[in-house]
Formats: C-alpha cells, sequence, structure tokens
C-alpha cells in the first residue's frame, strides 16, 4: 500500500528528506499536488538560483546532461534523488518506490491524503516569513502546463464539493436511523458491547 502525500503547503527539502527515508525502507510513496509544494525564501531568489543551476551543462555535449528537469513533480523527484545513493542498486530501487503527481489524478482524488505536521510550511516557518510554490518557479523556468492543471483541479474541486454535500446527508439520516431503532436494538447492543465491539 502506497502513501498518498498531499504535497500543498509543505517545504520542499523537509518533505523530501521525510520521503528518501520512507522509500529507502521499501515504502511505496505518491505524492500529489506537487505544484503547492514550497520553497522558503522569496520568489526572486529561488528563481536566481534555478537560472544558476540551468547554466551548469556538459561543455563538451550537453546532451549529456546535467537534465534541467522543469515539472513540479521531477523537481521534488530530483530533490529526492539528492538524499538517496542513487548510484548503489538499493538507492535505484528505492527511487522506483516514489511517484509525483500535479494536481490530483483519478486513483488519488478518493484515497485519504495525508500531511506531514514536520514538513508543514505553518509548523516550520515563522509567520511572516516570504516562501514561493514549485509550481510557479516552474513555470517561470519552462513547465507549459499551470493552467491545464489549474483548470483540472478547479473541475475536481467542485466534484469534491458535491460529493461532500451528499455525505453529509447521509450521514445524517444513518444517525437518524440509529435513533429511530435504538431501543429495539438495546438488548442485542449489550451482548455485541459484551465482546467489545461498540
Amino acid at each position: 500500500n502506497a502513501l498518498v502525500i498531499d504535497g500543498k503547503n509543505h517545504l520542499l527539502g523537509r518533505l523530501a528528506s521525510i520521503i528518501a527515508k520512507q522509500i529507502l525502507l521499501g515504502q511505496k510513496v505518491v505524492v500529489v499536488r506537487t505544484e503547492e509544494i514550497c520553497i522558503s525564501g522569496n520568489f526572486h531568489r529561488s528563481k536566481l538560483k534555478y537560472m544558476s543551476f540551468l547554466r551548469k551543462r556538459c561543455n563538451v555535449n550537453p546532451r549529456r546532461g546535467p537534465f534541467h528537469l522543469r515539472s513540479p513533480s521531477r523537481i521534488l523527484w530530483r530533490t529526492v534523488r539528492g538524499m538517496v545513493p542513487h548510484k548503489t542498486i538499493r538507492g535505484t530501487n528505492a527511487l522506483k518506490n516514489l511517484r509525483g503527481y500535479e494536481g490530483c489524478p483519478a486513483p488519488y482524488d478518493k484515497k485519504k491524503k495525508l500531511v506531514i505536521p514536520t514538513a508543514n510550511r505553518h509548523n516550520a516557518l515563522k509567520p511572516r516569513r516570504k516562501f514561493c510554490t514549485v509550481g510557479r518557479l516552474a513555470h517561470e523556468v519552462g513547465w507549459q502546463y499551470k493552467d491545464v492543471v489549474a483548470k483540472l483541479e478547479a473541475k475536481r474541486k467542485v466534484k469534491g464539493a458535491l460529493y461532500y454535500s451528499d455525505k453529509k446527508k447521509l450521514t445524517k439520516l444513518e444517525e437518524q436511523a440509529r435513533k429511530n431503532v435504538a431501543s429495539k436494538i438495546a438488548s442485542y447492543q449489550k451482548i455485541i458491547e459484551g465482546y467489545g465491539y461498540a
């Protein structure tokens, strides 16, 4: 079973370090909404760092690397790779356990998502500190799907809101049904509770 992590409002380095440890232990990890991951420091500083990284290339043949990955999911992947012994078999196999996605695609939109309190921006940064998102940085350096992902996310959120309102109605009905039959099933309920079930 994969751990599904919601990347929104998590700091890139702190999130990556926890993911690196988990994948090395053999745990499969899926990170959704990677475009909402945060980087501390103002945007201009992060962009200057990335532009400096873009200048690093093989003088003889740039196709040999280093490769400058533009999408948020791949930026996360490369950050995690730096925390894993990726040139060994163990490290290579560990990196196969990591999947990253922009937005929240089909199988994971209906799964429970985790947050990591120690990596969360609200816990790790002081309230007035500046930060930027990986999505914005990626967009500025050549990622072309920011608008597409935003459109799909808006659709997903509308669907999610409808599902949640329906679920609330159902839970209300269930509670009412339990109240209606509470007196009839009281004797059975005592027997069930005697066996340690609520």
